[in-house]
């Protein structure tokens, strides 16, 4: 099973704004709240498939769209950081 992945915002309408372009892009995505191990000011975070990191990063930078970073699961303590908008070009 590929691991998922996912995006959290600042602000609901970057996270509306991404949902829209990924959606465009035909990016099978999921909405659903931000868990409580991730600190954001938005509720709402993006789920996707590690196997479209390349394509979501790579929207996100091209529209400037600001997001408090992509997160995979950890089982030890929730979720940890995997990238922020700086650090998109990897």
């Amino acid at each position: 099973m590929e691991e998922e992945l996912l995006i959290a915002f600042d602000s609901t309408q970057q996270a509306l704004r991404a949902e829209m372009l990924l959606e465009y892009a035909e990016i099978d995505i999921d909405i659903f709240p931000t868990p409580k191990e991730i600190t954001a000011g938005c509720a709402m975070s993006i789920q996707f498939f590690r196997g479209a990191l390349g394509e979501v990063r790579k929207i996100i930078k091209e529209q400037d769209v600001e997001i408090r970073g992509i997160f995979r699961a950890n089982k030890s303590d929730g979720y940890e950081l995997i990238g922020e908008k700086e650090g998109l070009d990897e």
